[in-house]
């Protein structure tokens, strides 16, 4: 059965509230670690975490089990891994060699007698679901800004949108069919070599020769010269007739396999195979409409991977990078750089999300808590502004309109608050680029849902780490202070 914590602590292990941090650094990691202390050592906090951490992974199983790792070292492992931006291999070295974060996991700093696996960590920290990490992101921000801001202060929330991008290559359809017959001939010879079937024996040739005609395909594509839609036919013919062969090939040993006796494992590999057959027939036919016959394909027909299918194509209108694959993460943040509300956006329609975001922020917050609301143009509409001073009266609202201004909007938005609101909205930009160095650029993981727990993670480690920040600077001042006295 899993516990909060250990209580009882091993020799040599120093209290996790009595940990040393070091103010006197500019790493990343002391900040962070400051928070997750301060998290541990306020009451109220850690018993509001600590029982949302209880309730979605031990759930009913409280008596049940062996001893899993802690719940508290679930949340330092996932957090420290968004901070410094690392891989799980990594992070399995600071867990094991880092003194200071092995004191704050509740462990001995240089007793090495215990280690933490590599496969324990990789199993433990994905049990921190989306869910889960936006109720204890709302609990952080909420206890955390309260030692951050002057009291009795409103909030000025800024509100941008950028890509977060999944881990992908350019997409073509070439490529993709590439990958399509790529992941079928790997499966169909693993899962004929298990079940000794023959006719698999060719694969690295069929691979070899597959990759070559892809690139001579694209080859002309990307060419110029003369009879250049002759050259593209023909290479897209022959592209496409190896496809076609690879394609029945995995089609006959899909009946092959479903002749033989049934299991659980069989069934699993024959679904795998099944989905990238499928996708395999998809892009051929792309392939061929494109072209053989010179129709233009709709973007609802294509698929941008084959491996994360929910990516998006988004185009933002910015000249570098003029495109970028994943999906757009909405945040508000505060004038303290606080990250109050986050969402994975799909669609390109932001002006759709501005009255959801206003009803979940007034929930989180209150609406006399929030002095002001901005955006850019792109969340701008008519009926959004309307609506917006409709519901938050005492609040202003910040929306420049897009396109020619009529004289009631060239007042309203020359007066005076109106500008230096407008003025200060771009500091979201910084806490964008901030965020992006926790992580937040580009998801390695796999999957949508490892993807919205990897957002959900990076938010927790930036708002910690504005926390930590916070608490080093306090710690410098008193140790200043004593010093003189």
């Amino acid at each position: 059965m899993r516990k909060r914590f250990e209580v009882q602590l091993e020799l040599g292990a120093v209290p996790i509230e009595f940990v040393k941090i070091p103010t006197r650094t500019r790493d990343e990691l002391p900040p962070t670690l400051a928070a997750l202390q301060w998290i541990f050592a306020t009451p109220e906090v850690n018993e509001q975490v600590f029982a949302l951490l209880e309730k979605a992974i031990i759930r009913d199983r409280a008596d049940l089990g062996r001893p899993g790792m802690d719940l508290w070292q679930i949340l330092v492992f996932g957090v420290v891994r968004l901070t410094l931006d690392v891989n799980y291999d990594r992070l399995h070295y600071i867990a094991n060699c880092d003194s200071l974060v092995r004191q704050l996991l509740g462990q001995p700093a240089f007793d090495m007698e215990f280690e933490f696996a590599l496969s324990t960590i990789k199993e433990n920290v994905p049990l921190l679901s989306e869910e889960l990490l936006e109720q204890i992101n709302t609990i952080v921000a909420k206890h955390g800004h309260d030692c951050i801001k002057k009291k009795d202060e409103a909030l000025e929330i800024k509100v941008d949108s950028y890509v977060f991008e999944t881990n992908v290559h350019f997409p073509t359809d070439l490529s993709l069919a590439w990958d399509c017959a790529r992941k079928c001939i790997v499966l169909s010879t693993r899962v004929a070599k298990f079940n000794q079937l023959k006719g698999w024996r060719k694969n690295a040739y069929w691979l070899k020769q597959i990759k070559s005609l892809a690139r001579d395909c694209a080859r002309a594509c990307r060419g110029g010269g003369k009879n250049k839609e002759d050259r593209i036919a023909e290479t897209a013919q022959d592209y496409l007739a190896q496809l076609y062969s690879i394609e029945e090939k995995v089609l006959n040993l899909l009946h092959e396999l479903n002749d033989l006796e049934p299991s659980e494992e069989l069934y699993r590999k024959v679904k795998e195979l099944s989905d990238y057959h499928d996708l395999l027939i998809k892009h051929i036919f792309l392939i061929s409409d494109r072209l053989i016959e010179g129709r233009t394909i709709a973007p609802g027909e294509k698929l941008y991977s084959i491996f994360e299918q929910h990516t998006e194509w988004v185009n933002k209108g910015k000249s570098r990078p003029n495109v970028e694959l994943g999906h757009r993460l909405l945040i508000a943040t505060d004038q303290y750089g606080m990250i109050h509300d986050y969402k994975i956006m799909f669609g390109g329609d932001e002006a759709a999300e501005v009255a959801p975001l206003a009803d979940r922020l007034i929930a989180k917050l209150g609406l006399g808590n929030i002095s002001s609301l901005s955006f850019d143009r792109g969340f701008s509409s008519i009926a959004n502004r309307e609506l917006l001073e409709l519901t938050m009266p005492d609040t202003d609202i910040i929306m420049p309109k897009k396109g020619k201004l009529s004289a009631a909007d060239k007042e309203r938005q020359s007066q005076k608050q109106w500008r230096k609101l407008a003025n200060r909205h771009s500091a979201v930009e910084s806490n964008i680029n901030c965020l992006e160095h926790h992580g937040l650029n580009r998801c390695p993981d796999k999957g949508y849902q490892a993807y919205a727990q990897y957002a959900g993670l990076g938010v927790l480690a930036y708002n910690l780490h504005k926390i930590g920040n916070h608490l080093l600077d306090a710690r410098r001042k008193a140790e200043r202070a004593a010093k003189a006295a």
